[in-house]
């Protein structure tokens, strides 16, 4: 019996619930699955290369496990539906980011906040930036039944000519994509789905937040039966005192936490006017590897110009030192097609030499850091991360530690010495990024393809 299973158990016993067969929490232990609702996005749940991911879905496995059961998440495109499918018992509870707000425990209970978030006034970048409500002109366009809702409904109170419009057949993304369309002309969206959705669309911008700090929590019907509400204290508490929010933090969030406008847009306007040249040859040489990322990778690298050159001596469109190029066979680095094999094939060669326990994503994370500063650094962080009492086997934990390599009391007991980790890990992050987009753009059929040069 696990740790959390004996926590939950415990707590059963506690709460009498061998005693009162027909609660909550006995009905999923007898059915052995929690029926968890979420909004299907990239912030909640959605269905990848290697199954299901999201930060929600992530969390809600690891509450499944504390009970001993198994998860069944159940996606939703509507908020309405979501919380009617809750009032209708036909989920245990929903796991959606959503924010608590005191209208709304007269019908439901909040479990623990586990994260904070504000909300964003949204308009088009380009037209005239909105700095606070009384330069609001044109109806709000919201979902219905959301926070922003019920925030919009509080500032209508201080603000009589606020007007807004809750719409049903809509979900998240696509109100954000009316913005681009000029079909919306303002929306409400919540700093974490932004951040994300910016990466591929970064004409959204941001006029002024409407709300600051707002918690997050999951949420259950409000009735008597407290069997499950009660155990989310014991598992958000057992979660405090480890690394799991944080680890769930930066892998779906770290690396979109700051936002450079002009960055991404040259990278959109790039992934279309410049990668189809070379996709054919990225996609024919990632073999294993997700081309998709090899891409990121090379854009990251010398933005997809195949005459790049570095002033210490790295040439190409994936930037390759001599050496390296020698050791992958590329003899000319100018060759695009060339450098591009070479550089998957030297991607493919660090992957291998990432310690096989370590699981995806964190393996690929490692790799990339590599590319940029050599293994031996990244693993005198590991080193150093683990006399820390950190994990040295996790992207989130040495994430932490490869900026102490710029600091001598650090680099002079390492094995390899000074090297600018901080850069290593900025690196990463922008590879996160790019990827993120093209996988947008991948799978919404927005690249053309080229046979290449």
């Amino acid at each position: 019996m696990t740790k959390f299973v004996f926590i939950a158990a415990l707590f059963c016993l506690l709460l009498g619930c061998e005693q009162a067969s027909d609660n909550q929490l006995q009905r999923i232990k007898h059915k052995q699955i929690i029926r968890v609702g979420t909004l299907a996005g990239p912030g909640n749940y959605f269905q990848a290369r290697h199954g299901e991911q999201g930060y929600e879905y992530e969390l809600s496995a690891e509450f499944a496990d504390f009970l001993g059961v198994r998860l069944q998440m159940v996606p939703f495109f509507s908020l309405s539906e979501l919380f009617e499918r809750l009032d209708n018992g036909d989920l245990d509870m929903i796991a959606s980011g959503i924010s608590y707000h005191p209208k709304r425990t007269q019908k439901y209970k909040f479990g623990p906040s586990y994260r904070s978030i504000s909300q964003k006034l949204v308009f088009k970048q380009g037209k005239t930036r909105p700095r606070s409500i009384e330069d609001i002109d044109k109806p709000i366009t919201v979902l219905a039944n959301s926070s922003h809702v019920l925030t919009l409904q509080a500032l209508k109170q201080q603000y009589p000519a606020l007007t807004w419009q809750a719409v049903t057949d809509k979900d998240e993304e696509e109100l954000l994509l009316g913005i681009i369309d000029e079909q919306i002309e303002y929306t409400v969206a919540d700093s974490h789905t932004l951040a994300l959705f910016r990466r591929y669309h970064p004409t959204v911008s941001i006029g002024f937040s409407i709300t600051r700090d707002d918690p997050i929590s999951w949420v259950l019907r409000n009735d008597v039966d407290d069997s499950l509400f009660a155990l989310l204290l014991p598992f958000f508490a057992e979660l405090k005192q480890t690394d799991v929010l944080y680890t769930l933090e930066e892998k779906y969030y770290g690396h979109v936490s700051s936002f450079n406008y002009v960055n991404a847009l040259a990278f959109v306007e790039a992934a279309h006017e410049v990668l189809p040249t070379y996709l054919a040859w990225f996609k024919q040489y990632a073999k294993n590897i997700d081309w998709r990322l090899l891409a990121a990778l090379s854009y990251q690298e010398s933005m997809w110009d195949p005459r790049a050159k570095s002033p210490t001596g790295v040439r190409g469109i994936m930037m390759l030192t001599l050496p390296t190029a020698k050791q992958v066979g590329v003899t000319n680095r100018l060759k695009p097609e060339q450098n591009i094999r070479g550089g998957a094939e030297y991607l493919a060669k660090l992957l291998k030499r990432i310690p096989a326990r370590i699981p995806q994503p964190d393996r690929t994370w490692f790799a990339l850091a590599s590319y940029n500063v050599g293994w031996g650094h990244v693993n005198d962080a590991r080193i150093i991360t683990q006399q820390q009492g950190a994990d040295p086997d996790s992207w989130a934990d040495v994430k932490k530690r490869l900026p102490l390599l710029i600091k001598k009391r650090y680099y002079r007991k390492t094995k390899y010495g000074y090297a600018r980790g901080d850069v290593a890990v900025q690196y990463v992050d922008n590879i996160r990024r790019y990827y993120d987009a093209l996988v947008w753009l991948d799978e919404n059929n927005a690249l053309s393809v080229n046979s290449g040069k």
